[in-house]
Parts: C-alpha cells; sequence; structure tokens
C-alpha cells in the first residue's frame, strides 16, 4: 500500500510538473502566410501542451501597436519590419530568423475573362484596361506604389486604386468592388471563390521575406524556440508550398 501511495504521488508530481512547463505563447503576425501557419497549430500544441494565440494583422497596424508599447512573445512579419524593431529596442537582434518568401500575385472575380499578364508591358496595359485596382497596405502595397511609378501609369491610375487595409484584397474583388486585385500570393489564394491570375512577370516581381523576431518581453523563449522549430520542420515544407510560399530558412 505505502508503496502504491509512493508510485501515485510520484505520478501526480511529475504531471504537475510537466503541466507547469505548458506556457500560453502570444504570437502577433501578418496574414500572408495565414493558412500554411495553422495547419501546424494543432500537431504542436497536442504535442507540446503549449497553446498559440495569434492575432493577425496588416502590417501597418503590427508596427504601429509595437511601438506604441504592445508586447507578445513572438513576431513574424516582413524582415524589414523586424529589422526596424530591433532598431527601437523591441525585438531581440540575435532571434531574427527567415521563415518563408512570397512574391505578389493578381487575381480577379470568378470567371473573368484572363488579361495577359506574362511580360511587364501587357501588365501594364491590363492595369490600364481594368476599371478598378486593388492593392494592400503591406509590403506588397509598398512595392507596388513604386512599381506604378518606374512604369508610369501612377497618374493614370489613381482615379481607379483601391488601398485595402484590415481584410485580405480578394475579398474586394469577389464582392465586385475592384476588377483586379494585387497582393501577396497566399493571401490572394486564401480567397477561393476568386480566380488566381498568376504571379506578376519575374523582371518586375518582388519578393518578400518574412521572418520570426522574439519580442525583448518575452515569457518563455523557450516554448516560443519550441514553436520556431514545428514551423520550419521537414513536415511545414509541404504545408507551406501548399499555400503559395517557398521556405526561407
Amino acid at each position: 500500500m505505502k508503496q502504491f501511495i509512493k508510485i501515485s504521488l510520484f505520478l501526480h508530481l511529475s504531471l504537475m510538473g510537466f503541466y507547469s512547463m505548458a506556457s500560453d505563447i502570444k504570437v502577433i503576425a501578418s496574414v500572408a502566410f495565414k493558412d500554411a501557419y495553422l495547419a501546424m497549430q494543432p500537431e504542436f500544441e497536442q504535442s507540446s501542451s503549449h497553446k498559440v494565440t495569434t492575432l493577425w494583422l496588416p502590417t501597418v497596424e503590427i508596427m504601429s501597436r509595437l511601438k506604441a508599447g504592445e508586447t507578445a512573445d513572438l513576431v513574424i512579419i516582413s524582415s524589414s519590419g523586424l529589422e526596424d524593431l530591433v532598431k527601437l529596442g523591441k525585438i531581440k537582434p540575435a532571434s531574427l530568423q527567415p521563415y518563408v518568401k512570397s512574391g505578389i500575385g493578381i487575381g480577379m472575380q470568378k470567371g473573368s475573362i484572363k488579361p495577359d499578364i506574362r511580360t511587364s508591358d501587357s501588365l501594364k496595359q491590363a492595369l490600364l484596361n481594368a476599371k478598378s485596382v486593388a492593392y494592400s497596405t503591406g509590403p506588397s502595397g509598398v512595392y507596388l506604389v513604386s512599381l506604378f511609378e518606374k512604369m508610369g501609369i501612377t497618374q493614370a491610375l489613381a482615379p481607379k486604386l483601391k488601398i485595402i487595409q484590415g481584410e485580405p484584397v480578394g475579398a474586394v474583388v469577389q464582392r465586385g468592388d475592384a476588377e483586379i486585385g494585387l497582393q501577396q500570393i497566399p493571401e490572394i489564394l486564401s480567397v477561393p471563390s476568386i480566380d488566381y491570375v498568376g504571379p506578376l512577370p519575374a523582371d518586375i516581381q518582388s519578393i518578400t521575406v518574412f521572418s520570426f523576431g522574439v519580442h525583448e518581453g518575452v515569457r518563455d523563449q523557450e516554448a516560443v524556440k519550441a514553436w520556431i522549430k514545428a514551423l520550419t520542420s521537414n513536415a511545414a515544407v509541404p504545408q507551406i508550398q501548399k499555400y503559395g510560399l517557398d521556405p526561407a530558412w
């Protein structure tokens, strides 16, 4: 009986110790890789007992919140954004680690006649011919503003441009509020009720690298490292590629 009590007590204390090691991981992230990321979460939480809570926001809002003092354990946004946060003392410099990379794609309403976008000249003509063009405020949008300027079509596009924040550009296209939508490829693919036309031509494509950055206020760094390890495992690669991304590690 005494032996049984000792074993029971040992198991009870062991379980208490196990559960005390489980952490709540708070993440703030760009929506560009949301679907691939979420596909990995259930298995990680089950195997580690950690719980991951992710706040999905446009990059502009993420930067604004973190600069204003909001904290998280892990931040996943464009590498350039993280570098700015490092300079502000918000992110641990040594923690930066590439995660995924994505190009910019084009979406249109289901069944639309797709324009030729194989070259920069044909894309330029497609944009000029469109009744309305939507793009996001994220890294892709910043690049597109400079691309339109380079193409010499900024003034011509101005009356029909729609700058989108807080929802996928594809959702705007789906409603018919924009004829053509441009955003990160996985974000276009995340709205299956529209047609994916294709990526920008290679000579004018812009690849954004999204990276991990551990916040200076991280509560359980080992738990965060475990989540990063799961997201960059061999098992993660098919999920990443399924949603139009490429591994960057």
